[in-house]
């Protein structure tokens, strides 16, 4: 009974650390997860998305008739002191109705450039979210780069305790001078130093990109993953350059608006043709005088008034818009071949650190600390191994950063994600 007992209560036990360790787990955010969680967070997206339906009531407005005008009235109302028992008898009702004509389709153009104004709010908003998705992306990338270089931290550590271990027996037995393996110990600072360092950047990194997500989670509950490693790129600049042209969301705005300008020119000349008012007319009379309809047509005579100066400014504003169009795309190609040009150049320093410089670093450290341990080599070969190693390892992690920066430079350049 009493061994049933105990082993009922190391099972609790258990249960109860597992789940405690459960609930301390930070929540993992995969790069999708953090995407999805700032586009629903970010006050300025939502901003930008109640101006697109403003934009899209605006197409309501524009597309509205005008209303008709409605003219009732008393006439010949006799005053109170010349018949004060019969004020109505000489008293007869009108009434008229009126409604303005819009011709050449002056509803559908202003629906049109309304329509235009949408696709340009649209625009607006995807090439703002290109913006905010940059930052973002940057902030994510900056959180991966420093658990990378806290993870190699910590393993140097481990490793360098190692060795310190094999040259505490060596000193035991002789092998060494004390100062020597002072010497040996003290170099352990710069990795505490190495890890210390990884730590914070690590918190502050994760810090930013709470900030970023609007996240009330405490910075020792949360994590992020995903692949820190280069890859060649499957693309080249050509089809860099096309997808850009064919991508960009602030080049839609620039193709959406020259439209608009065309359209709001069409608006102008229509608005300059005469628009007839029709009417219709009536009136109910006492005897002798007899009831009567009536119609009629009002034509405004557009002598002066031509619209002459909006026809001249809409006209000139499609000039204006082509130029500005001309501009961002030239800017948009300049931003692609840059990124490009920064990708390559962090791509021919990644490579041979992938294929040579960071396993002969390795074979370096491993060769020059066995020759150590058995007085084949100098104290300072020793450390010399150990630091550059370290600093060849911490040099390939900030180029895969470098790399990161550069592809998500790229992926912003062209407007879409065209790199992983």
């Amino acid at each position: 009974m009493g061994r049933l007992k105990w082993r009922l209560s190391i099972g609790l036990l258990f249960v109860a650390g597992a789940s405690a360790q459960n609930a301390s787990s930070p929540h993992v955010f995969t790069w999708q997860e953090t995407l999805e969680k700032f586009k629903a967070n970010n006050p300025t997206l939502a901003a930008g998305k109640v101006n697109i339906d403003e934009a899209r009531a605006d197409e309501i407005t524009a597309y509205l008739r005008p209303n008709p005008n409605l003219n009732l009235g008393l006439d010949q109302i006799t005053p109170f002191y010349s018949n004060p028992y019969r004020p109505l008898s000489e008293t007869y009702a009108f009434g008229s109705l009126d409604y303005l004509h819009e011709r050449q389709h002056k509803r559908e153009l202003r629906l049109e450039s309304a329509r235009h104004a949408t696709a340009i709010a649209l625009a607006t908003q995807n090439d703002l979210e290109r913006s905010l998705v940059f930052t973002l992306r940057d902030a994510f990338d900056r959180v991966l780069l420093a658990k990378a270089v806290l993870a190699i931290a910590k393993e140097n550590m481990a490793y360098y305790d190692k060795v310190i271990a094999v040259n505490r027996d060596r000193f035991a037995t002789g092998a060494i001078a004390k100062v020597d393996f002072q010497r040996v110990e003290l170099q352990r600072v710069e990795y505490e130093s190495d890890q210390q360092t990884a730590q914070v950047n690590l918190r502050t990194a994760k810090i930013d990109l709470l900030q970023l997500l609007r996240e009330p989670t405490a910075v020792d509950d949360f994590d992020i993953k995903a692949e820190f490693e280069f890859s060649e790129p499957t693309t080249d600049l050509e089809e860099l350059r096309r997808v850009a042209l064919e991508s960009r969301p602030d080049l839609k705005e620039a193709k959406e608006t020259i439209t608009k300008a065309q359209t709001d020119h069409r608006l102008a000349i229509a608005n300059g043709s005469t628009d007839p008012t029709f009417g219709l007319s009536g009136s109910h009379q006492p005897p002798p005088l007899n009831t009567y309809v009536g119609i009629s047509v009002s034509i405004p005579l557009r002598i002066f008034d031509r619209n002459q100066g909006e026809k001249l400014r809409t006209d000139l504003e499609i000039g204006r818009t082509e130029k500005l169009k001309d501009a961002t795309e030239i800017a948009a190609l300049h931003d692609v071949d840059t990124a490009w040009t920064t990708l390559e150049s962090t791509l021919v320093l990644l490579r041979p650190y992938k294929t040579k410089y960071l396993r002969e670093a390795a074979d370096i450290r491993d060769t020059v600390s066995f020759a150590y341990q058995r007085g084949a080599t100098s104290l300072l070969d020793f450390l010399d191994a150990q630091r550059a190693y370290r600093d060849t390892q911490l040099n390939y992690l900030n180029l895969v950063g470098s790399y990161f920066s550069a592809v998500n430079q790229v992926n912003f350049a062209v407007g879409r994600e065209v790199i992983q």
